[in-house]
């Protein structure tokens, strides 16, 4: 059976300090390289053989999936590709969520990290990130899981949101209650007519 591995990069400086972050390329913190190696351990003591991975073009995941490989001790194809980075906040990059909570309302903000459709100034909304992660998703990754390779993805909150959304089935009315925990490697396994028979959220013992 194919296996596919969704996994929220470890915690960013801007994770840490409780930043919104988007686009911005924002390194690891020192935990987030940590949950990036228990990642690691985590998925060697599955035994999953890696065909390929995806990443996005932002470091903080980008990190997270060499980390991650060096400990699995494997060199397997890399492909980077923007669909896959985080929603873009917009004018909320960089600001602090509790403050910017204070300033325009926690029920506001609320509605622009979690909703599916409505958008943060000058940002995406969750659907607006659905609509690149998606057909990515379709075209390659999807078409990766039916040659019968198992992948490894390292991306990001809401892109990842986006794809559990998708491969899910779930509604618009239940996703803002979707949280996908950084460092915590997610696990689906796929029959022969790309159905999911199974699903796994690896953690640490």
């Amino acid at each position: 059976m194919t296996k596919l591995c969704l996994l929220r990069h470890g915690e960013s400086l801007w994770n840490m300090e409780n930043r919104f972050t988007g686009w911005v390329d924002v390194p690891l913190s020192i935990n987030g390289k940590e949950e990036a190696l228990n990642a690691g351990e985590l998925l060697k003591k599955e035994s999953i053989k890696f065909d390929v991975a995806y990443t996005s073009t932002l470091v903080r995941a980008i990190k997270t999936l060499e980390i991650v490989l060096n400990v699995l001790d494997v060199d397997i194809p890399i492909i980077r590709d923007q669909h896959l980075n985080e929603r873009h906040y917009g004018d909320l990059q960089g600001l602090n969520k509790t403050e910017t909570a204070k300033k325009y309302g926690e029920e506001k903000v609320l509605l622009w990290r979690r909703s599916y459709n409505v958008k943060p100034p000058n940002g995406e909304s969750l659907e607006d990130t659905q609509k690149r992660t998606i057909p990515f998703f379709e075209n390659c990754i999807m078409g990766d899981l039916k040659l019968g390779k198992s992948v490894l993805v390292s991306a990001h909150g809401n892109s990842l949101r986006s794809i559990v959304m998708y491969l899910e089935n779930i509604s618009k009315d239940v996703i803002p209650t979707l949280e996908i925990p950084t460092g915590i490697p997610i696990i689906y396994e796929f029959n022969n007519s790309m159905k999911i028979i199974n699903k796994k959220t690896l953690k640490k013992e």
